[in-house]
């Protein structure tokens, strides 16, 4: 039986630097010698696509190298469930994580690494004011235990960066980096991101997307129109606008979906010919672009001769042309005198509209309106906790509608999800398409300026502000305080019937299996006191969870529970995982215990090979282990493992 303890790989996130070698070694495997790279070989074999130039354009500054290495620095940490803050926790495919997003990144990395269709987040602008996070390259999870006061107030914490700071870009750049970098292999290959930022670090935010995600893969620069009136307080201008970033994975492979059209531009379509096909509009046939067969006469119905005008030409040949004309799919005008266009009629084009880089407040909100949405879903007892930056739900759910499928059970990633607006936004918009999109926010425990009643962090806005759009769906109009059940437990729970209004919560924490750490003045008692590898404060429930985080298992995933042998036996995903986590199994039923695990897996029918995992302090002795080992191996389950 495999014993796993805490310095193994199975109690660290995806090791991705290990991944990398792995795959480096399988394409160049005479670049390795006795287990390490070549770099003379590897050079030979890439031949001129190195650069060994010193000067390279990019960007590059102090902490890059750091910021690079702090990415494929694997976590040590756990994520501990926590279904009393949660709504819906048996069903509901959605998730609210409470952490450093560095450090839950890298956890999420084994489940969810290429299933995310789209990542949104709106990070700290860096505008002198904004929190900016102090990542400790040793220990994340020390640090973020730190920084949320969680141990020893004397730790690191949270500070603005300043614009006196001497390195101020610096910083922000040191705490994108590998955030976006993580981020990135958590992308389908049909994914993409959408980043919001101002002019302040927009050059730079740009130039960083290049680096990881590479230039080629650049959709746009979106400008959004965040406020309905100009200030005129302004000192030089009134700043009107902000920037959306979109990069794809890969920009081959992405498609965007098209947009409702709008009642004006369906207006514009009209039919006074009466054609049988329907309503239309009419194009311009003539360009400036030379076509050799673009040169030539035509005559109106009513005798007037036309020519192309100099310097252009018409877009079609002429029998192209009197082809179309012959079809009536040519406008003469009313009279049948004025100059030709062609019919585009509403039903023969494309069932949308192509999104457009420019978006007005009146199509997508402004930040006014981002405030009183909150105010209107969070009830505030100090106007000091409303957040300033914020954005309108409308905004995100253009975003949803331009990168994500109603029916297609898509995966929306924010780690910096603040108030929760990408939540609401993809609640809002499953309800307004039928959609089954689903969410996975992540926000450190930033504490509000004053603590509120039902609020002490962010993250108890965000919840707050979950429960209250759930609840305003599903025919509630205020939602219940912060660990209360729901008001009607006999209804659907998934809201309307269709909608999944629900969440579940998780938080950050150090990994529940304690780590070999010895008094070297009392190895003795160090030996003694290791005998159970599971900390004593935790549950079967965080000892499940992090066995899916580190087996790469959805932490939405079906969990079936059983009472084998006299003990709880849990199953994940229809028996890819299989946990008894009791904390003692007596000899007399270990086999009733094996032989019962093993009739439930073959029940299940799972093609897939199955994971058995004990806690390593429940035997009795290391026989019973090795019995509970042997007669899960007679039928056919090999992976048995113990923690």
């Amino acid at each position: 039986m495999n014993q796993l303890t805490a310095a193994d790989s199975e109690t660290r996130s995806a090791d991705l630097v290990a991944e990398n070698v792995a795959q480096l070694k399988a394409l160049f495997p005479e670049a390795f010698t006795e287990g390490k790279i070549d770099f003379d070989v590897l050079r030979d074999l890439l031949g001129d696509t190195i650069d060994d130039g010193e000067e390279k354009y990019g960007l590059n500054w102090h902490g890059k190298r750091r910021a690079r290495r702090l990415a494929l620095t694997p976590s040590t940490g756990t994520l501990r469930p926590c279904p009393e803050e949660s709504v819906d926790w048996d069903t509901t495919q959605n998730l609210m994580i409470e952490g450093d997003n560095l450090e839950v990144l890298k956890l999420l990395q084994k489940s969810y690494a290429g299933k995310v269709k789209l990542i949104y987040i709106d990070p700290p602008y860096n505008t002198g004011n904004d929190f900016i996070y102090a990542d400790d390259y040793r220990d994340g999870i020390k640090n973020y235990l730190r920084i949320t006061g969680q141990v020893d107030a004397d730790g690191q914490k949270l500070s603005s960066n300043t614009d006196a700071s001497g390195r101020f870009h610096t910083d922000w750049l040191n705490m994108m980096y590998p955030r976006l970098k993580v981020a990135s292999t958590l992308l389908r290959q049909d994914g993409c991101i959408f980043i919001s930022i101002d002019d302040h670090e927009s050059s730079r935010l740009r130039a960083v997307c290049d680096d990881i995600f590479g230039e080629e893969n650049f959709l746009a620069t979106i400008i959004w129109q965040k406020v309905f009136s100009p200030k005129n307080t302004a000192a030089t201008f009134s700043e009107d606008h902000e920037y959306l970033i979109a990069y794809a994975r890969r920009k081959d492979l992405w498609k965007p979906g098209l947009l409702e059209r709008s009642e004006k531009n369906i207006a514009r379509y009209q039919n006074p010919d009466s054609d049988s096909r329907g309503v239309w509009m009419s194009g311009a046939i003539q360009a400036r672009n030379y076509y050799s067969k673009g040169q030539y006469e035509v005559t109106s119905p009513i005798g007037k001769v036309f020519s192309n005008p100099k310097g252009t030409y018409w877009r079609f040949s002429k029998e192209k042309f009197q082809e179309y004309d012959n079809d009536n799919r040519i406008w003469w005008g009313e009279n049948g005198d004025g100059v030709p266009r062609i019919k585009r009629f509403l039903s023969e084009v494309r069932k949308g509209v192509v999104p457009q880089t420019l978006w007005k407040f009146e199509d997508v909100g402004h930040t006014q309106e981002a405030k009183e949405e909150l105010i209107r879903f969070v009830q505030f007892e100090n106007s000091e906790n409303v957040l300033n930056s914020l954005k309108p739900s409308r905004l995100l759910q253009k975003i949803l509608q331009i990168a994500t499928l109603p029916d297609e059970n898509e995966l929306v990633l924010d780690f910096f999800a603040g108030s929760g607006t990408t939540g609401h936004a993809v609640i809002t918009q499953n309800n307004q398409d039928s959609g089954n999109r689903r969410f996975v926010l992540v926000q450190i425990a930033e504490p509000l300026k004053i603590p509120e009643a039902n609020a002490k962090s962010i993250c108890d806005l965000a919840k707050s502000r979950l429960r209250a759009v759930g609840n305003r769906l599903d025919g509630e109009e205020s939602s219940p305080a912060e660990g209360a059940s729901n008001p009607d437990d006999d209804k659907d729970s998934t809201g309307n019937g269709a909608e999944d209004i629900g969440f579940r919560v998780f938080k950050l924490d150090s990994s529940n299996i304690r780590a070999w750490e010895p008094d070297p003045d009392d190895l003795e008692q160090s030996l003694l006191d290791h005998l159970d590898h599971i900390k004593a404060d935790r549950t079967e429930r965080d000892i499940l969870y992090e066995l899916l985080l580190k087996r790469g298992i959805d932490l939405c995933a079906p969990i079936e529970t059983r009472e084998i042998g006299g003990e709880k036996v849990n199953a994940v995903g229809d028996g890819a995982l299989m946990a008894c986590l009791a904390e003692e199994i007596a000899p007399n039923e270990v086999e009733e215990l094996a032989g019962g695990i093993a009739a439930w897996r073959d029940e299940m029918d799972n093609t897939d090979d199955t994971t058995v995992v004990f806690r390593d302090s429940a035997f009795s002795d290391d026989v019973a282990k090795t019995n509970c080992t042997e007669i899960l191996g007679q039928r056919g389950i090999r992976d048995v493992r113990s923690i």
